[in-house]
């Protein structure tokens, strides 16, 4: 095992250790568990995207609560209602009427090149084709500038709209005609689709707009990247944060749970009854079905890349001294995200949010480590087998000391290796196993040195 060091390594990497009893964190599109095949045998997975967006959210609660590393830093919000929410601001800072606002906020995003829902389907009118994921006073930049330049603006609308109109206008009868005669002229909507024939949005107010929507000092862009393909002079940002999806270390097991839910009211009728025919109509429960539910212990890995995290600081206006001082704060953040977010699916009926992590293994390197490959022979836990290892999270965690002992000693550039363990079985253990006190930490704080 490699001892502590003060010199910094480009990547962080960070393994987990986690059981998790009767939960279903994350499930397919028929509320099945997600599932991988490795080893040979299916596993339970929870996705990276699930544990990716728990950790963000987690951050971002604590930053605008003042809480933690990141507490009063700007953070992004991932959405398609940019236009609702700048119409909200309008019509609550400014005092324009709720639908002249939407109108405004939905053309001015629309010409800067979002695309937005069909505007004959209220549902999805004026919520743009792709998440945006943007600094979350974005809304306010762009309310602001349009409620100052509104006699400008109001004017550019309306010739705007006019000539949306016009081309709509246009492709019904290009349709038509084209209905009636085998040739066509490929007046489909023509080049009003791309808006080269409608009014262009003053240039100001572009600018405006792309700088609000530019991930700017917003910590969670910086670290998680964006891709905005809709506005090609919009940068997008290359993610410093590496998330691999997280896998039982043993085979699955699901358990399908039949569950019946009373019906209060019937069932204070049938304590009531005066007559058990009475009682009798008010029998059997007021709904039943099935919901899967998965055990295991997990293996989850994510990775910090300093550099590129601090070249988007960089890229994003802050000084090499700003960039420096929030990578520090966004790091140490990750890594308390890492440990304590959960995907919140099916929290408060099965407490999946409660769980604590047998193990957190942090080191750095010159290159990312995954330590999937320790896992890919499944722990076996059943005892009829000769080849069982008891539960799989104490066996997991040694197979997992094992596997970081051989590569470290083979891998010179790891360094500055932590523990942490909530587990008091897994504390013995590493004692154990030899682990040095210099490796072993008893805080989140302690894991990044």
């Amino acid at each position: 095992m490699t001892e502590g060091s003060t010199e910094r390594s480009q990547f962080l990497s960070l393994h987990l250790l986690e059981t998790l009893a009767a939960v279903l964190p994350v499930r397919d599109e028929n509320g099945a568990p997600k599932t991988i095949v490795y080893g040979g045998v299916e596993r339970h997975m929870i996705t990276s995207q699930a544990r990716r967006r728990a950790e963000r959210m987690y951050a971002r609660r604590r930053a605008n609560a003042g809480t933690g590393p990141l507490a009063g830093r700007t953070t992004g919000l991932r959405t398609r209602e940019w236009a609702l929410i700048v119409a909200r601001v309008l019509e609550s800072a400014h005092g324009w009427g709720r639908d002249d606002a939407v109108i405004m906020a939905r053309a001015v995003l629309e010409a800067t090149g979002l695309k937005f829902g069909d505007p004959a389907k209220k549902t999805v009118a004026n919520l743009t084709k792709v998440l945006l994921f943007a600094p979350e006073d974005a809304g306010e930049r762009i309310a602001a500038y349009i409620d100052e330049h509104a006699a400008e603006l109001t004017g550019w609308r309306d010739e705007y709209l006019a000539a949306q109109q016009a081309a709509a206008k246009s492709r019904r009868g290009g349709r038509k005609a084209s209905d009636e005669a085998e040739v066509t002229d490929g007046a489909e909507g023509g080049s009003t689709t791309d808006g080269k024939d409608l009014p262009p949005l003053p240039k100001e107010a572009r600018t405006l707009v792309l700088t609000a929507l530019a991930p700017r000092d917003a910590i969670d862009i910086a670290l998680y990247g964006r891709f905005l393909a809709e506005i090609a002079d919009s940068p997008n940002v290359d993610g410093a944060v590496q998330s691999a999806h997280a896998f039982t270390i043993h085979e699955a097991e699901r358990i399908d749970d039949f569950y019946a839910a009373a019906d209060d009211a019937k069932l204070e009728r049938k304590r009531n009854a005066l007559d058990f025919l009475d009682a009798a109509d008010d029998g059997g429960a007021g709904m039943t079905g099935y919901q899967s539910l998965i055990s295991g212990t997990f293996y989850r890995h994510t990775v910090l890349d300093r550099h590129q995290l601090r070249v988007n600081l960089r890229a994003a206006g802050m000084t090499e001294a700003e960039a420096e001082e929030a990578a520090i704060a966004a790091e140490h953040e990750l890594v308390n995200a890492f440990v304590e977010a959960f995907p919140e699916a099916k929290k408060n009926s099965t407490a999946s949010t409660g769980s604590l992590p047998a193990l957190v293994l942090a080191f750095e390197g010159d290159r990312p480590y995954s330590y999937a490959a320790a896992f890919q022979r499944p722990v076996v836990e059943d005892p009829r087998y000769k080849d069982s290892k008891g539960p799989a999270g104490p066996a997991g965690v040694a197979r997992l000391l094992r596997h970081h002992d051989v590569v470290s000693r083979r891998r010179p550039d790891i360094r500055a290796t932590r523990m942490l363990t909530y587990d008091a079985e897994i504390d013995a253990l590493l004692d154990e196993s030899g682990v040095p006190d210099s490796l072993r930490v008893d805080s989140i704080e302690d894991l990044v040195p």
